[in-house]
């Protein structure tokens, strides 16, 4: 099992790895130290598996996460976070993770987690099973879905970028710019700025 593994912190990069080497059949091939440099080692060295942090500065892990699943679909991820909530558990698994581990537990979880992958089996805890029944039962989030566009222009209107600084930084025209950002405030529910930021929180796109 070849691994990549992705966090902002060089400690815990380096506990990962001595962790995952004490292991017999795995294999620390790469390692990165944000989202936007996980993407890049990942389709450059095409790792079986990728654990990424979910929170990392620039591009987040679940970015990175949906980045990876699209540039290179044979590689599989586990998410690593500090955070115990069910929101990161579910986007998580919405970007295509096959896991989701807490970093607390990892010293206990994350060789098992790695062995369910390496099985071609998604790794959840008792505690996520529990998490995901709850929200079928209560109906799921029922919001519509936004494009990967219209995510990355609601991460930017979060950041407080005005349109034109949304256009210039994705290479669109200012007019498009404007129509991803009505297109996802109007898919929302939602009428201004404020409700697209605690959203944008609440998904991980930016740090509250």
């Amino acid at each position: 099992m070849r691994v990549l593994i992705a966090d902002d912190h060089g400690i815990v990069r380096s506990g990962l790895r001595k962790l995952l080497e004490s292991e017999d059949g795995i294999e620390v091939v790469a390692e990165a130290g944000d989202g936007a440099e996980a993407r890049d080692r990942a389709i450059e060295h095409r790792p079986d598996l990728a654990i990424l942090d979910v929170k990392m500065p620039g591009m987040t892990g679940l970015e990175a996460t949906r980045a990876i699943r699209e540039s290179a679909p044979e590689v599989s991820v586990l998410m690593l976070s500090m955070h115990d909530e069910d929101r990161y558990l579910f986007e998580a698994l919405k970007a295509g993770a096959s896991g989701y581990v807490l970093k607390a537990a990892a010293d206990r979880e994350l060789i098992d987690a790695i062995r369910a992958v390496e099985r071609g089996e998604p790794f959840l805890t008792p505690e996520a099973q529990q998490a995901l029944i709850r929200d079928v039962l209560d109906g799921g989030g029922g919001e519509e879905e936004l494009t990967p566009r219209e995510e990355q222009v609601v991460k930017l209107v979060a950041e407080a970028h005005t349109n034109r600084e949304i256009a210039e930084l994705l290479g669109l025209a200012e007019k498009t710019a404007e129509n991803h950002r009505s297109n996802a405030m109007r898919k929302l529910g939602m009428r201004d700025r404020v409700e697209l930021v605690r959203y944008a929180i609440r998904r991980g796109l930016v740090e509250p």
